[in-house]
């Protein structure tokens, strides 16, 4: 079975796109609390769970060989070296609300299905409000829709012409930490936007809708799909002092603003926030 980026892209993309048909459908009816995760306000949906069985039935279907991981189910393993890396919904508590700012997102990955391993191959989110499709294959480009993304190679703004994306954890002493840090860099940017999905996030500083975004504490499957398609426009996705994009901190910007922010983030004291992803 062929896994060239390319190959991997066309599946991504029908997997993200069919997802996303159904949870936007589904957004149409009521929606309800199924259960809890890291604290009482860390939610699933009825929706998350159908969402993941259909993108687990439909790889079953189109990729039988390939490996799973997901937010929502145990890990299913493969023997073709791919991994699909699943979010169902990427901001549910958006989508609980009504709110516009939810997604589905799919990455392929290749190599130890950790973040600092991986390769990503390509991916794909599926922005509910807008019933977009942003995508990427590496080496290939990324696109919004039927729309190359380019961004690159910069520079972007100064840190004081930045506006920023971040976001925050669902466990308690966590966010109060994340809410010293953003306070310490509110005065040093534009403005700060937080729009409840990291995937959106990222695939936004792709288009030039946000300018930078940083994040403490996400989930390996929040941001591989945005991330590839951050960087195939020309954004540079790392973590700290040059590490991959990771689960302890991800930052995403043209080059020139990135390194700024990179530093302020650290003069703020992001290295330290906590000790552990």
């Amino acid at each position: 079975m062929a896994s060239s980026p390319v190959d991997l892209l066309g599946v991504a993309r029908i997997l993200a796109t069919e997802t996303g048909e159904l949870i936007v459908k589904a957004r149409e009816g009521t929606v309800g609390v199924s259960a809890t995760k890291s604290s009482h306000i860390d939610i699933v949906t009825e929706v998350d769970l159908a969402a993941e069985r259909h993108l687990r039935q439909r790889i079953a279907e189109l990729r039988p060989d390939d490996a799973v991981l997901g937010e929502e189910g145990q890990d299913t393993p493969g023997t073709s070296g791919v991994t699909w890396v699943l979010d169902p919904i990427d901001g549910t508590v958006n989508f609980l609300y009504g709110l516009p700012s939810y997604s589905v997102s799919v990455a392929a990955v290749t190599g130890p299905p950790t973040p600092e391993e991986w390769t990503i191959e390509a991916g794909a989110v599926y922005e509910g409000g807008t019933r977009s499709l942003w995508s990427a294959a590496r080496g290939e480009g990324s696109w919004l829709d039927d729309l190359p993304l380019h961004r690159g190679p910069g520079p972007g703004p100064g840190l004081s012409s930045t506006l920023l994306g971040t976001g925050f954890q669902y466990i308690a002493d966590r966010r109060a930490l994340q809410g010293v840090l953003v306070a310490k860099m509110l005065p040093q940017v534009r403005d700060i936007r937080r729009l409840g999905s990291c995937a959106l996030d990222i695939c936004y500083v792709a288009a030039g809708r946000l300018d930078a975004y940083y994040e403490h504490g996400l989930a390996p499957w929040d941001f591989p799909a945005a991330a590839l398609i951050a960087l195939e426009a020309g954004v540079l996705v790392e973590g700290l002092d040059g590490a991959p994009p990771n689960t302890t901190l991800t930052l995403a910007a043209l080059p020139g603003t990135f390194e700024a922010l990179h530093d302020a983030l650290k003069a703020a004291g992001a290295a330290r926030l906590w000790d552990t992803p």
